[in-house]
Order: C-alpha cells, then sequence, then structure tokens
C-alpha cells in the first residue's frame, strides 16, 4: 500500500486495513499501533516506539509515500543503549524522546549523560548529548542504521523481508532496492567511521562539563513527493485556517490546536492532478485516493474556510460515474464493515448522497461562485442517480437487490434532497420543488415503516430488509438520523424523524446503552453481538458522537449534547488532544480513562475535523454568507463556561465570536457586510 497514491482496500467485513496485511497470516489482522508515537506529513511518517529506538519491530520507520526508507535506527553511548524515561508527541508531524546513559565517570547512582531526540516525519533526527559530568568525558557514538525498502502493506503483514546491505555514501550509508528504489542517511558532523557491512557509524566525542554534541541525522529518497502545505508559511495554513479557541476550559484550545495540526499532517496530493488536495482517511493504513471520510471531514471542517471542501469535492468529481446506466452519477468507493447484523457498505453510495449536501452547505459558509459552478454538474448528476436508487418499498439500500436498507442511509438521501433543493433553487435550476416533495414523502414512509413501536416509546430500526422484516440493533450509527443540514438563515433542514421520535432518540442517545462515557458506542451495550472493539460493533467511533452532538443541539436537546460532548472533550484530554478515528466502548468508571483500540488510526479525518465541529456546536456558528448573515445558537447552558472561536472563516473573511458565562454569544470580528441573524 502507498498511503499517497493507493487506497487501501482493507477487508469486507472487517474494519480498514493496509493492502494485503493480513497480520501473522491471519486476515483482518494488523500490528497494534496505539502506544505508537506517529509523525505524519504526508506522504512522510515516522513510526516510533517511547523509546525512541527504531529497531524494526512491527510498523517501527520511516516512510514516504508508503515504502519503508529506515527501519533500524539504534544509539549507543559508550556501548550502552539509552535508559528511556520519556517519549511524547510534539505536534502532528514530530516526537521527541529523553533518555540518560551512566558514563565511565559516573561515580555514584546519578547517570551524567542526558540524551534528547527529536524526530521529524519525514526522518530528521536531531540527537542531542549532554554532559553533568564535572570533567571533559570522550566517548564512543554509535548508530546503526537499517533498512528493508518494504511497503507498508507488506511491513503490516509480516512480510517486509530481510535487511538490504549498506554501502558508505558521502557522509553516511546507502540501500538500493532490487526495483531500483534507493535511500540514504546523511549525518552531520560526519562520522569518523563507516562500516557498511554493519551499517554502523561512528563517532569519538568529547564533551565539556555543561557541554554538549549535537548530531543530525538526515533521510533522503530517490524521488520526493512535496506536502500539499509546504509553500510558504505554516504547512496546509491556505487550505486550513488558523483558528483558535479560547476560554476557561483550557483544553479546548488544546483540541482545537491538534485538530488543525492533525488534519494540515493529513493533506495529500492527488498525483494525477497535482494541484488537488484532499485529506487522507487515516494515518497509518488509509492514505489512499480520496474517499467518503475525506468528504465528511470537509463538511465538518468548513468553519476553517471552505477550501479543503471545494478541493475534497473536486477529487470525487472526477471519478463519478458517466453514462446512461442504473450507475451513471453514482460516485464509486470501496465496501467497508457495516457491523455484525448487515452486510458491507458502499462507501461509494455514502460520497453520492453527501456531495450535494456538502456543497450547499459549503456555499453558505462562502464556496467562492466559480467553485459553484464548477461543481454543480455534479451534483445534479448525483441527485439523478439518487432518483433511480430506491427499491420497490420506496427506500435506497446499496448492497445489491436482495439487501436491506440501512436507516443511515436513508438519512444521507433525506438530507442530500432536502439541500439539494436548496442548491437547485439558489442556482436557477429546475427541479427544487420536485426534490422537496421526494424528501416529504421519503420522511413520511420512514417514519412509518422505520421505527419499531413498543412502551417505552419505541427506537429507530438499524435497517429493513426487502420482505419488511426490521433489524432492531441500536447504535451510535442513529445520530445521523438527526444530522439534517443547514439552510437559508442559519436554519436546520425538516428532520427525518418527527417530534416525538425525536424526543425519544435523544433519550435512547443519552442512555447508558449507548453512552460509555466517553462517547456513543456503534452498538448498544444490550445488543446482540455487542464488542467494546468493534469497528461498528460497540467501539467509541468520534465522529458519530460528534454528528449526534450537532444534530442533539440544533433539535434543541442541550443536555444530552452537551453531556456528549464532555465525554469526548475528556477522551481527548486523555489521548493527548489527538482523537483517534475510534476507542473501545468500555462503559466510564470513576477514575478511569478511555481505552484505546489497538488498530485505530490516528490521526483520522474524520476525528481531526469532529474535534473543530464540536466546539462549532458550542458557540453555535450558523452562517448564510449568500444571504449576508450569520446566526449565533449557542449551548445557553454554557456547559464549558466562557468560550471564545477566533480565526475562523466565514464568507472568506476572518470570522470571531465569543459565548459568556450565561451562554449569550456575540460576534467580535466578521466580514464586511455580515449581519447578524437570528
Amino acid at each position: 500500500m502507498a498511503p499517497s497514491s493507493a487506497q487501501a482496500p482493507g477487508p469486507p467485513t472487517g474494519p480498514p486495513t493496509a493492502s494485503g496485511a493480513t497480520g501473522a497470516g491471519r486476515p483482518g489482522e494488523l500490528p497494534a499501533v496505539h502506544d505508537a508515537l506517529v509523525g505524519v506529513a504526508l506522504p512522510a511518517l515516522a513510526v516510533s516506539a517511547r523509546h525512541g529506538q527504531l529497531t524494526g519491530a512491527g510498523l517501527e520507520g520511516v516512510y514516504l509515500s508508503g515504502r519503508r526508507l529506515l527501519s533500524r535506527c539504534v544509539l549507543r553511548v559508550a556501548g550502552r543503549e539509552p535508559v528511556p524515561l520519556q517519549g511524547r508527541s510534539t505536534g502532528a508531524d514530530r516526537a521527541e524522546f529523553l533518555g540518560v546513559v551512566r558514563t565511565p565517570a559516573d561515580t555514584g547512582p546519578d547517570p551524567g549523560l542526558t540524551v534528547e531526540r527529536s524526530r521529524e516525519a519525514d526522518g530528521t533526527e536531531r540527537i542531542t548529548l549532554r554532559s553533568s559530568a564535572a570533567r571533559t568525558v570522550r566517548l564512543p557514538v554509535e548508530i546503526a542504521l537499517g533498512t528493508d525498502l518494504a511497503d507498508l502493506g507488506a511491513v503490516a503483514a509480516g512480510r517486509s523481508g530481510p535487511e538490504l546491505s549498506a554501502s558508505v555514501h558521502g557522509t553516511g550509508l546507502r540501500w538500493t532496492g532490487p526495483d531500483g528504489s534507493a535511500t540514504a542517511v546523511t549525518a552531520d558532523p560526519p562520522p569518523s567511521d563507516a562500516l557498511a557491512a554493519a551499517g554502523l557509524l561512528r563517532w569519538e566525542v568529547d564533551i565539556a562539563p555543561a557541554g554538549s554534541f549535537v548530531l543530525t541525522l538526515r533521510v533522503r529518497a530517490e524521488r520526493t513527493a512535496r506536502h500539499p502545505g509546504a509553500a510558504g508559511g505554516r504547512p496546509g495554513g491556505h487550505i486550513v485556517a488558523d483558528a483558535v479557541a479560547e476560554g476557561d476550559d483550557p483544553r479546548l484550545g488544546e483540541l482545537l490546536r491538534a485538530s488543525i495540526d492533525d488534519l494540515r499532517a493529513l493533506l495529500q496530493r492527488d498525483p494525477a492532478h497535482p494541484a488537488g488536495v484532499h485529506l487522507a482517511a487515516g494515518v497509518p493504513w488509509r492514505c489512499g485516493p480520496v474517499t467518503a471520510e475525506a468528504l465528511w471531514a470537509a463538511r465538518m471542517a468548513l468553519p476553517l474556510g471552505t477550501r479543503l471542501a471545494a478541493t475534497t469535492l473536486h477529487a470525487l468529481a472526477r471519478t463519478q460515474l458517466r453514462g446512461t446506466g442504473a450507475e451513471s452519477g453514482r460516485i464509486p468507493g470501496p465496501r467497508r464493515d457495516a457491523g455484525p447484523h448487515l452486510p458491507p457498505r458502499c462507501t461509494g453510495v455514502e460520497a453520492t448522497l453527501a456531495f450535494p449536501a456538502v456543497l450547499a452547505e459549503a456555499r453558505r459558509w462562502g464556496l467562492p461562485e466559480q467553485d459553484l459552478a464548477e461543481l454543480l454538474p455534479t451534483a445534479e448528476r448525483c441527485l439523478e442517480w439518487l432518483r433511480g436508487a430506491l427499491d420497490d418499498n420506496g427506500f435506497v439500500q446499496e448492497s445489491g437487490p436482495a439487501g436491506p436498507a440501512r436507516a443511515e442511509t436513508q438519512a444521507h438521501a433525506h438530507r442530500a434532497a432536502e439541500l439539494g433543493a436548496d442548491l437547485l433553487d439558489a442556482c436557477g435550476r429546475p427541479g427544487a420543488d420536485a426534490w422537496r416533495e421526494w424528501a416529504r414523502a421519503l420522511r413520511e414512509r420512514f417514519r412509518r415503516r422505520f421505527w419499531l413501536d413498543d412502551p417505552s416509546g419505541g427506537r429507530p430500526a438499524l435497517a429493513r430488509t426487502p420482505d419488511g422484516r426490521l433489524l432492531p440493533y441500536l447504535g451510535g450509527w442513529a445520530g445521523h438520523l438527526l444530522d439534517t443540514g443547514l439552510t437559508a438563515a442559519g436554519r436546520h433542514a425538516p428532520g427525518l424523524l418527527d417530534k416525538s421520535q425525536t424526543e425519544r432518540l435523544a433519550r435512547l442517545l443519552a442512555a447508558p446503552a449507548l453512552d460509555s462515557g466517553w462517547g456513543l458506542r456503534g452498538l448498544g451495550a444490550k445488543e446482540p453481538g455487542y464488542n467494546p472493539f468493534g469497528h461498528r460493533s460497540g467501539a467509541v467511533r468520534v465522529h458519530e458522537t460528534s454528528v449526534a452532538v450537532a444534530g442533539l443541539a440544533a433539535a434543541g436537546y442541550e443536555t444530552e449534547a452537551a453531556a456528549l460532548l464532555r465525554g469526548v472533550l475528556d477522551a481527548a484530554a486523555a489521548f493527548g488532544h489527538r482523537l483517534p478515528e475510534m476507542y473501545a466502548g468500555e462503559r466510564r468508571t470513576s477514575g478511569s480513562l478511555p481505552v484505546p483500540h489497538p488498530a485505530a488510526c490516528r490521526p483520522a479525518a474524520v476525528a481531526a475535523a469532529a474535534g473543530v465541529q464540536l466546539l462549532t456546536v458550542l458557540v453555535g456558528v450558523r452562517p448564510d454568507a449568500p444571504g449576508r448573515t450569520v446566526a449565533l445558537h449557542p449551548l445557553r447552558s454554557a456547559p464549558l463556561g466562557e468560550v471564545r472561536l477566533s480565526g475562523l472563516r466565514v464568507a472568506g473573511e476572518p470570522f470571531a465570536a465569543r459565548v459568556g458565562r450565561l451562554g449569550l454569544g456575540m460576534v467580535e470580528e466578521a466580514a464586511p457586510g455580515l449581519q447578524l441573524g437570528v
């Protein structure tokens, strides 16, 4: 698998995986990465253990475009490896390590040499040795290097192969693979000795009292792809805005900062269209062509500007199927696991239904007219595909004629119709009234045929089979039923559920069976097939919880929204504010921490963008750039005290708003002529 150029297809019945990755001979098995420190600046990434040494174990190494350039980088000082004391991420693209070494000059129990290492995503490493000895010490320093130049998929599958033979090259070593690919490591200062057969670089170092020695290693390949944010200033600043969160709870600022860093780190170019930029779905497994996850993430990140949404929509538009058949207008995509009770779902259908909705919302945030004009035909073809996609019962299903119709898919279809109608009206195109009627009819059918009545008030069904049987399994997916979409003047589109059904669903989402205390479980704890680590069968998927928070807040259920928001915020703090795509659905108890999923992507596009969406919901920003208004609908209970967001983008200009401790919102900066809506 090549993280910058090839989608990891993954098995249809399991979580997304690297191409060909089957772990230790077991289908779907992946190496654990939950405790790794992953630096990302795609197409480069570095996977390090917390001790800082690269040993070649598991996924450890420096990668470029899916190829492992360096698998081993082991430091020894005076014949000893440093005692590891601390390893931590200091940004999306770097990690730092601290250790100590006892030298022959140390006579007591206290080590006299501190070892500091800083490793960037592209493999550049700065090693600093600091001496506390009372006299000058002479120390032998050596670094053992090695690589297999293996693809990430082969590494994940345990099929990386033996290390290659090295040759001395300049101030370091060089390796050449059987396919002609090559990588080199250079050192500054140059080593006093280089042993190609052993892969060793050696120095003899004199360090004075309170002195230091600094060594820099650089890893390079024969060809290097340019990172999409590398041109000028902070990476990705022209695509993802430099927003800032401040307030009574300092964790909000940390979450937004980490979310923006992760989004920028995940930016990658389309090799066939170098001007096109989109998000990788997640590292290390999901770094291929543009996906539905990239589009959902771009939607949630609209407060940071419309450029990411525009480039993502353009990338998907280039893949849309053309012609006159039943598939014409659909955006292709791989099938993914849908949990224990459903066949694999088609992510292409998800992207097709999301396209017109995201385009319509991007327009509300200030998408330039040129982008709108270029993307509108693709949105119209998506709607035309939807018109012909209903089964005999009047629902959309993506699993073949005999497959069930999923409730979540109906929510996506309903939103596409409502916001698609809004888009057609705004652009003077015909068909808007017909799509509103289509959406109204779908609402009526859904409320009658997807709702399971019971004495406690009922629940929505997970899916409906062609013969009318309802699958009653409740999970975090139900949050999508409350996601209606943004329309004119900051209003939300009509909901798929009626008022009493919405109220009942709000109560269910807040109940302990679904709310783990850290977020919503993908499948309720009382449902058959529940697995706290299951990708769609019990793990907390951050994206789903964020969607539910936004939907609950829009429907007026602020208590439930605030409880879920606090749970994710607490989980984020435990993960260093860098949210993984999912974590275990284990019940939160006093003094407990969220349990990581061993194979979860981190960073992940939808998880990083969820941090942006959650803070936007907290302040309640609802723009209508074409109508020259922006409304504020903050959570009136101000569950996290005073909050200020600045550096957002509305109508192409900086936007800032504050919510006080009494829940009252105030716009502090906005585009000229933008009026406060209601």
